[in-house]
């Protein structure tokens, strides 16, 4: 998804699209700076590089996803970004530290700005808890269902949490309270996408809720 998606509003409709048309795809009267109630607007991505998001929880289309898009079927693979932007996931090999290949994902913040003690500490805290026996292939098999990306992301964010003083979260708790709404922020957003790239346009009545959210 390279192009920005703009949201513009002329005859009571939503107009989106990846750049202003001459003519309103609705009503077909040109569009000058006038005709329109309000300046277009640029939507912001769902996507970050998690190369640039320090401390997240990163979700991306796995690496056998050739396209690295999120298509809605493909599986999903997760890490933990590092304060410079390192990537740790786990794997059948072992646990990985990717310097690139997360540009598009979906990033999960886990460490407010003002958790200085706790920035201070990230790096040590992730490299100590990647070295554990229970990620070294030699010690523990992967497993696709119960010994996963996602149990290593979610076992040292509990570990971070227990350390803070605070309760630890189960997956499904973690997974409904801070995944599953950027998912479907996502799954909203690529349909859009994928929509004008067919048709050039998607319009929708200003009365009626925008096709995607924060």
């Amino acid at each position: 998804m390279e192009c920005s998606v703009i949201r513009l509003t002329h005859c009571q409709k939503d107009i989106f699209c990846f750049s202003v048309p001459e003519k309103c795809p609705s009503c077909g009267e040109e569009l000058r700076g006038s005709r329109l109630l309000e300046a277009p607007v640029s939507l912001p991505s769902p996507l970050a590089n998690g190369h640039k998001s320090s401390c997240c929880l990163l979700i991306a289309p796995a690496h056998d996803n050739h396209t690295r898009e999120f298509d809605g079927t493909s599986d999903l693979h997760t890490g933990i970004s590092s304060t410079k932007g390192v990537v740790y996931n786990y794997t059948r090999t072992g646990v990985r530290r990717d310097q690139s290949g997360w540009e598009q994902c979906i990033s999960v913040p886990l460490v407010r700005p003002d958790m200085f003690h706790l920035l201070a500490q990230w790096d040590q805290y992730l490299d100590r808890f990647s070295e554990g026996p229970m990620w070294d292939p030699a010690w523990h098999r992967f497993d696709d269902d119960h010994h996963n990306c996602f149990s290593f992301c979610l076992c040292f964010i509990n570990g971070i949490l227990v350390a803070e003083g605070r309760s630890s979260l189960s997956r499904d708790s973690f997974t409904n309270t801070f995944i599953l709404p950027k998912m479907r922020r996502v799954s909203k957003y690529t349909m859009l996408y994928q929509h004008i790239q067919v048709h050039q346009f998607y319009m929708v009545d200003r009365q009626q809720d925008t096709p995607v959210t924060s």
